[in-house]
């Protein structure tokens, strides 16, 4: 299973708002500032992840979102299943409607361990984990612009 657009944008923006570490809540205009995520998309999409109860929000002053739950308690396996729901590891490799031990594909045995790899990454995947290889990653960035300089 390779992310849709929509798991990998909300993988991204929860990922944003785990990094900031916000006081409060936090403006999906300040959360998307500075980034490639798409701002009316972003909207859709942290609707559905609030319904899910992955993140809290407000309308109004002092709105915005948080996360519903500390990040090294929020999956990948939490956001993909909100954005795609549970069949989301059901897709078939070679396009059928389906692949799963009830439904087998031809490919539904080489796939199998496959499929299984990337359910356990998600599964053990965190949030938390997420936030701190971005932090490392933009702090190491940081560190060579300031180099370069």
């Amino acid at each position: 299973m390779i992310f849709t657009s929509t798991s990998e944008y909300a993988i991204r923006g929860m990922t944003e708002l785990a990094v900031r570490e916000p006081e409060g809540r936090m403006l999906l205009d300040d959360l998307v500032a500075g980034t490639s995520l798409p701002r009316d998309f972003m909207a859709k999409i942290f609707q559905r992840l609030a319904k899910a109860g992955l993140l809290d929000s407000a309308k109004g002053r002092g709105g915005g979102f948080s996360l519903a739950r500390p990040p090294h308690k929020i999956t990948l396996e939490d956001i993909v299943e909100a954005i795609e729901g549970p069949e989301a590891y059901d897709h078939c490799i070679v396009g059928l409607e389906r692949c799963n031990d009830q439904m087998r594909c031809p490919q539904h045995d080489l796939y199998k361990p496959i499929r299984q790899r990337w359910h356990d990454y998600l599964k053990t995947t965190t949030l938390a984990d997420l936030a701190s290889s971005l932090k490392s990653k933009m702090a190491k960035k940081a560190g060579r612009s300031s180099a370069k300089g």
